[in-house]
């Protein structure tokens, strides 16, 4: 899948010495969802901001559809719609109005039938007579997002875009998301949610303090880096976990009445079955047994602290 975003070593130094970035390589395929996780800090923001032309870079090269974002930058800024974190909206416009104004910024010609198809998409076609501030918190945000897509641009970049909403709504934005994706619209999302890129993302994106850790398939990620638990609940509780089991790395929980077992499941041999013989072995009894999958969460966290050491 050829690369719709090109970013070669990039870096970015402020004034007072401060390196926001620090050699960025990152290569965005067309119609994916990406989403750039890191704490704050990590260059989320700043990273999005030169692409879009809002900051300019200090050395590196970006390429957006081809066009160089400082020397081609008004084609390259034709691709792009940003949706920023702030809502900040013409309160007593029509929400039509209000897209119609975007598409215009661009210089595109009038096209009512695709202002209407953006409002459809985005659950706001019945709103569009109505003015932006009669609108809820979730349906503004939503406008964002259509006078981000008024001028037709190929790639969407969401800086937090569910940011300080509740969990229903911010499942109908993910939806939203996939939507875009489905009439190919390419999607970078920079987010503090991580069920969020676990739930709509095709790539997984890890910054810090400048670098790029890591961008990787979403599956493959969880699939390499992923740690099963398993968890042994005991008839009976114990004190201590006896010397026949001190070399599995068991935790005893629940007040002594079960263990946990933490097991690589890239290893060839897991080992659960002869932990299970020698608890067996040991006299220990079995109420039930389960085990659960590391989620991206603890993949990024352990990242992050990888890199802290």
């Amino acid at each position: 899948m050829p690369s719709v975003v090109s970013i070669q070593h990039v870096s970015k130094i402020f004034s007072d010495g401060f390196k926001a970035l620090d050699g960025v390589d990152l290569e965005i395929k067309d119609s994916e969802i990406l989403a750039l996780l890191g704490p704050n800090g990590a260059g989320k923001t700043t990273l999005i901001s030169i692409i879009c032309g809002i900051s300019s870079l200090t050395t590196g090269k970006i390429q957006v559809g081809g066009y160089d974002v400082e020397s081609q930058y008004r084609k390259a800024r034709e691709m792009i719609g940003l949706v920023p974190q702030e809502i900040a909206l013409e309160p007593f416009e029509t929400v039509m109005n209000s897209i119609r104004f975007s598409r215009g910024l661009f210089g595109k010609p009038k096209n009512e039938d695709y202002l209407d198809e953006v409002l459809k998409t985005l659950s706001l076609y019945d709103k569009k007579n109505a003015r932006v501030i009669t609108l809820s918190g979730g349906m503004k945000r939503r406008l964002l997002i259509a006078k981000a897509l008024a001028h037709e641009p190929k790639i969407l970049f969401l800086d937090e875009p569910t940011a300080g909403v509740d969990v229903e709504l911010r499942k109908d934005m993910w939806q939203t998301i996939k939507k875009l994706k489905r009439k190919g619209v390419t999607t970078i999302l920079t987010t503090h949610y991580i069920e969020e890129a676990e739930a709509i993302a095709d790539r997984i994106g890890v910054i810090n303090k400048g670098h790029i850790l890591l961008v990787e398939d979403k599956v493959a990620l969880m699939a390499r880096m992923g740690k099963k638990k398993i968890y042994i609940d005991l008839t009976k509780p114990v004190i201590e976990i006896p010397k026949e089991l001190s070399h599995y790395s068991l935790e005893l929980i629940k007040g002594g009445l079960a263990f946990s077992y933490t097991y690589d499941t890239k290893s060839e041999r897991t080992g659960i079955t002869s932990l299970l013989n020698d608890l067996q072995s040991a006299g220990l009894k079995m109420r039930d047994v389960q085990t659960q999958q590391s989620s991206l969460e603890d993949i990024f966290v352990g990242l992050v602290e990888e890199k802290v050491k």
